[in-house]
């Protein structure tokens, strides 16, 4: 395409498209957040046929005689990012190879990488969320799956509020950084979750903890949080909250009044498989809002 530029230098943020409405509306979003990042956009699909073997094509690629080739479906995001940001410096990349793998290797060197999902519920959402999931626990850079009504656009806000999730690792909290940028590129206010229980066996025979033990544990949480958010800007309004609950029952919760939802994951380097908590996990599938999974490898500094 003539709009399409090189590689280049610098940043760039990442989305994958498979042909299906619900992955240009990711396109349409990953537009948005490639402006108000001031990167490029570059739109992969990745296939193991030469000719479209999904379903349920959008009505934006174009059907020349017979399927569209891989190419013509790559290009149809390309031109759905272009219409809604005629500046926007976009690429068109098609792999040969499978997408959750495809999609990891593209993310390595971008901002963040963008993907859609076409879950539902039950069998069908497992199934149809596979490479969503697959890309959000293996990438090295912050991976964003579109959920919710209004998942097709990052910008005008829809709650004016980003959510990030606070969890145990407070000492180098990569995904409150990543919400903070978020919250400010938006212009909108933060909202700092730490959910926390008191254990149902917990003795209450401790001098210290006798009578109380639900309050030292609120407290604790209070203290985990201001550790977390002892960095945040000033000029950046933040809300913080701790609640007793389940983490994921509570993150889910908040899913309905934000317009992004952030969550971190630990990377353990030589682990084999899913490297996502049941928390990301769970959130992935049921957040009313987008979510914004951040990798944070254990030994980071």
């Amino acid at each position: 395409m003539n709009a399409a530029v090189g590689r280049g230098d610098g940043e760039y943020l990442v989305v994958g498209v498979d042909g299906s409405e619900p992955s240009l509306r990711a396109v349409d979003w990953a537009a948005d957040e490639a402006v108000l990042r001031g990167v490029s956009l570059r739109v992969v699909y990745a296939h193991l046929w030469d000719r479209y073997e999904g379903s349920a094509l959008a009505r934006d690629v174009e059907r020349p005689a017979g399927p569209p080739s891989p190419r013509d479906v790559a290009e149809a995001g390309a031109r759905r990012a272009l219409a809604r940001h005629p500046g926007l410096r976009v690429t068109v990349e098609v792999v040969p190879e499978e997408p959750e793998y495809a999609l990891v290797r593209e993310g390595r060197h971008a901002a963040a990488l963008v993907v859609g999902t076409r879950g539902r519920s039950g069998v069908a959402e497992m199934l149809l969320g596979s490479v969503s999931l697959a890309v959000a626990a293996h990438a090295d850079c912050p991976v964003i799956v579109l959920r919710g009504s209004h998942d097709n656009q990052a910008t005008p806000p829809v709650h004016g509020r980003v959510v990030v999730g606070v969890g145990e690792d407070v000492k180098d909290p990569a995904a409150v950084r990543f919400a903070v940028a978020e919250a400010r590129r938006r212009g909108v206010a933060l909202e700092a979750v730490r959910a926390w229980r008191c254990p149902a066996r917990e003795s209450v025979d401790h001098p210290l903890i006798t009578g109380e033990p639900a309050r030292l544990h609120e407290e604790r949480a209070a203290e985990e949080l201001e550790t977390a958010l002892r960095d945040v800007p000033d000029d950046l309004r933040v809300y913080r909250r701790t609640v007793e609950g389940y983490a994921r029952r509570v993150l889910l919760d908040a899913s309905h009044r934000a317009d992004l939802l952030v969550v971190g994951a630990r990377r353990r380097d030589g682990h084999v498989g899913l490297q996502l908590g049941r928390v990301a996990h769970g959130l992935l599938h049921h957040s009313a809002c987008p979510v914004a999974v951040v990798p944070h490898r254990e030994g980071d500094a």
